[in-house]
Order: structure tokens, then C-alpha cells, then sequence
């Protein structure tokens, strides 16, 4: 019984591995650089960002390039996994239908992924913290921590999106709108003390930038994030992620009929 249950597992990790990997070799099928791009486009993105807002505040924030780039793969790492997770029940139809396989592993496998693609990521940004010089903190051991609470809130989001694509696809399309009010509560690319007091207790309380304000903490001042940020990371990550369970676990039946 045991013997069963530890070989059923491992076929099913086997299946997340295969569905990973059709799912990077899809994303780069069409291009020259490949999978280069995960690395490429974070540097891009804070080039861009820098030349823009870096004159703006630069007496607000020490070291604009990595204060954006630390946000930005952090916000690249929930919006890649939730995007993705939402329509993995829709395109896998057929093999969910055709295989018996337990439907969670299909957004599980795309938020897995989304961490994939963040592993190369991580590759530019660690070099953008030899070239712009910021300083070794035994804090940044804590760094991969931030990335796993924030996994859990990814992957509650990411189940609860692709039960609702299933009966409504232009779910789609309102949740890019939200992606794009939402990034800019996130204070990726200006100092949330700029902010009026009002505006700023919003932002501070949105738990993608407690997350993201987390990281920047352990990697930019070499501080661990307080008791409260650190629990305010912990509730947010497991409540989401357990009702993303049950939301996905009442509904399955649902779903597989209305695919």
C-alpha cells in the first residue's frame, strides 16, 4: 500500500517534469535565443526602466537598477505562474479527458514553470549585483524563503483562475486589467515613501508588495524582514493556497464537465 502510493507519486512528479518541459520547449519554439530571453529579459526591463525613472528618484532609492530588477522577477514569477495556471485545464482538455491524472497537476505544473523560468532569471540578476556592487548579507540566505511563501499565494491564485477560465474565458482579459492596476500598487519602480499616507497604507498592505519589499530587504540592506512582514507573508501565502485547494478540489467535477 505504501509501495503504491510512493510509485504513484513519483509518476505523477514525472508528469509535472514532462509537462514543464513542453511547456519551456512551446515558449521558445519560435525563437533563435531560446530560452537566453528569461535571462535577456529582466536586463532589458531594468535598462529601460533605469534610463527612465532612475534620474527621478534616484535621491529616494540607493541603487535603482537593483531595487527594480528584484521587484520586477518577483512580480515576472506571479504573473508567469497565475497567466499560465489559469488556462492549463482548457488546453489540456484532451488529456484530461483521454488519462487519469489528477487535474491540479496540470496549473501545478505551470506555476512550476514560471519558478523554472525565475531560476534563469535569477542568473542576470546575479551578476547585476556583482556589476552595481551591492554587498554579501547572510540576510540573502532568507531570499528563497520570500519565493516560496510567495509560490504558495502563486499557486492559490493560479487554481482558483483556472477553475474560473474553465466557465468563463473572458476572465482572461479582466484579470490582465487587474494585472495592471495591481503592478502599480506594487511599487516596482518608485519609493512607496513618496506616496500620501493613504495611498501608501494601500500599497504596504497589498501582499505582493510585502513580498516583494521582503526581498529587497534581504538582498539591498541585509536586514531580515520584521515579525509582522514575515507573518503578514506567511498568512497571506497559506490562506490563499488553501483556498485555492478547496476551491479547486469543490469544483473539479464541474469543470470536467463543462471541458
Amino acid at each position: 500500500m505504501y509501495k503504491e502510493k510512493i510509485e504513484r507519486i513519483q509518476q505523477y512528479f514525472f508528469v509535472i517534469r514532462e509537462l514543464v518541459s513542453r511547456e519551456i520547449k512551446r515558449r521558445y519554439v519560435r525563437s533563435y535565443l531560446g530560452i537566453f530571453w528569461s535571462v535577456l529579459q529582466p536586463l532589458l526591463h531594468m535598462a529601460v526602466m533605469s534610463m527612465i525613472f532612475s534620474t527621478m528618484f534616484k535621491r529616494n532609492v540607493e541603487n535603482f537598477p537593483i531595487y527594480f530588477l528584484t521587484g520586477n522577477i518577483l512580480w515576472s514569477l506571479f504573473t508567469g505562474a497565475t497567466n499560465s495556471a489559469m488556462t492549463a485545464l482548457v488546453d489540456n482538455k484532451n488529456l484530461l479527458i483521454k488519462v487519469k491524472l489528477p487535474m491540479m497537476i496540470f496549473p501545478l505544473a505551470r506555476v512550476y514553470s514560471a519558478l523554472v523560468n525565475l531560476g534563469y532569471s535569477l542568473v542576470a540578476y546575479v551578476c547585476m549585483l556583482i556589476v552595481f556592487r551591492n554587498g554579501v548579507h547572510w540576510a540573502m540566505l532568507f531570499f528563497p524563503v520570500v519565493v516560496g511563501l510567495e509560490l504558495l499565494f502563486c499557486i492559490g491564485i493560479g487554481n482558483i483562475l483556472s477553475v474560473a477560465y474553465a466557465f468563463f474565458g473572458d476572465i482572461k482579459h479582466l484579470y490582465g486589467i487587474l494585472l495592471t492596476l495591481w503592478m502599480y500598487m506594487c511599487a516596482l519602480f518608485y519609493p512607496v515613501e513618496g506616496l500620501p499616507d493613504q495611498m501608501r497604507t494601500v500599497v504596504m498592505y497589498n501582499p505582493m508588495y510585502n513580498y516583494i519589499a521582503c526581498a529587497r530587504k534581504c538582498v539591498m540592506q541585509g536586514k531580515m524582514p520584521t515579525a509582522f512582514e514575515f507573518w503578514y507573508m506567511v498568512i497571506w501565502g497559506v490562506v490563499v493556497f488553501a483556498l485555492g485547494q478547496w476551491v479547486f478540489n469543490r469544483n473539479k467535477n464541474k469543470v470536467m464537465q463543462k471541458l
